[in-house]
């Protein structure tokens, strides 16, 4: 699995690390990613997502149905059938 968070679609971006003497190497910042099982009481089933802390806020604002379905439409979740 790719380290992309499933509800906001975030993902490892680059940039530079600047030294004291200001050299810059490349380096990579992650998302803070977090594996977490939800209810979803209309399916009557938990589901296990990866997560960011900006898609469990979200989660927690707007519900894990709402947030699926935007999800869905934005093409950061694919429903298993």
């Amino acid at each position: 699995m790719s380290r992309i968070c499933e509800i906001t679609g975030k993902k490892m971006i680059t940039g530079n690390s600047v030294s004291h003497s200001h050299s810059k190497t490349r380096r990579k910042f992650y998302p803070n990613l977090q594996t977490k099982r939800f209810f979803i009481p209309e399916e009557n089933k938990w589901i296990i997502l990866k997560v960011s802390m900006a898609g469990l806020r979200n989660i927690n604002k707007k519900g894990i149905s709402a947030c699926l379905k935007e999800a869905e439409e934005k093409g950061f979740y694919k429903k298993a059938k």
